[in-house]
């Protein structure tokens, strides 16, 4: 991959492609919040949900920090709780993202100890991309003074998501001190990257989330830019969706009508509007035209309290994850399909 030829490409495309001017009245779309969703067992709390996924058969997993530590959970397709998968792994150390594949593994990112854990439905692990540094090697990002860690094909600097394409291949980003894309085979080996710190194209501020359409293009939620860039297979620069707020989370249906879902989780600043528009998802064509948008902040149901993921496998049944009020809602959306 070439940086000038992507560039040049980049530039081109965007100026060919319509940029979105952010859009208060954009339709609302209606939807309501299905209560008592989740069922904790007695004795056992969510903490801070970074992460909450679906798969084949609409059990979920919920990637929880919490006073005991970063835990994974699985449920039924109820809420109902069934087990807890990888108590005590090395590897959990700050929960950020977890994402089921085609086959029903389910995959883990860890910002804390820089890994990508990948277990089998049974709930073992199969594989890891990254290590945990050592004590010694613990640093800070660079915007708070601290040198950042150089990135190398299989270490990462507080990695967020994950992804695959058709072909199983693995996308990682990686994400506050790297500010990069990277991209695996399906046995793990490193096969490029793309995205260095900055504002410009093909450039990322803190890449908080990610997800693929069914062509295999990648949809970064730049969060610190407040866009989302799109690139191809390859890893080339395609096209910017901007008019979503800052994106904490996003997620593309399936299905022959695929929907880009982003969430707006930001404050802009201290007023009552501010904290409302931090509760707000947009939905968009793939194009980046905008369907609608839902939600306000809050803590009552069917308020949003910073959405830090969202499973869209059916994207009339969402399930999102919020970090300040530590828990997980199921909604029912009216797409009009």
């Amino acid at each position: 991959m070439h940086r000038p030829a992507l560039l040049a490409l980049g530039v081109v495309l965007l100026a060919a492609s319509s940029l979105l001017a952010q859009t208060p009245n954009a339709p609302r779309i209606d939807y309501e919040s299905v209560p008592d969703f989740i069922k904790m067992p007695t004795g056992l709390y969510m903490g801070e949900a970074m992460g909450v996924a679906t798969n084949s058969q609409g059990d979920f997993y919920v990637f929880t920090r919490s006073g005991e530590g970063t835990r994974l959970f699985q449920f039924a397709q109820d809420g109902t709780f069934m087990r807890e998968i990888g108590q005590g792994l090395y590897g959990f150390v700050f929960a950020h993202a977890v994402r089921v594949d085609s086959d029903d593994n389910v995959w883990v990112v860890d910002e804390g100890s820089d890994m990508v854990i990948k277990f089998n439905p049974e709930g073992q692990v199969i594989m890891t991309i990254g290590r945990r540094p050592e004590a010694q090697q613990l640093v800070l990002t660079p915007e708070r003074g601290a040198p950042a860690r150089a990135p190398r094909p299989y270490n990462f600097g507080r990695p967020t998501d994950i992804g695959w394409d058709p072909q199983g291949n693995i996308f990682v980003t990686d994400g506050y001190i790297n500010s990069r894309v990277v991209k695996y085979d399906p046995e793990g080996r490193y096969l490029g990257e793309v995205g260095t710190p900055g504002d410009g194209i093909g450039q990322l501020s803190t890449p908080h989330s990610m997800t693929m359409d069914a062509e295999g293009n990648v949809y970064v939620g730049d969060r610190g830019n407040r866009r989302v860039q799109v690139f191809d297979n390859d890893l080339n620069f395609l096209r910017m969706i901007d008019g979503v707020g800052a994106p904490w989370a996003v997620c593309v249906s399936p299905g022959p009508h695929q929907y880009l879902f982003v969430s707006n989780s930001n404050t802009t600043g201290n007023s009552k509007d501010s904290y409302d528009n931090a509760g707000e998802v947009y939905v968009t064509e793939l194009d980046g035209t905008i369907v609608g948008r839902f939600g306000t902040g809050g803590k009552r149901l069917g308020e949003f309290g910073s959405i830090h993921a969202i499973d869209c496998r059916n994207p009339s049944e969402l399930l999102v994850a919020e970090v300040t009020t530590w828990r997980v809602q199921k909604l029912l959306l009216d797409l009009g399909m």
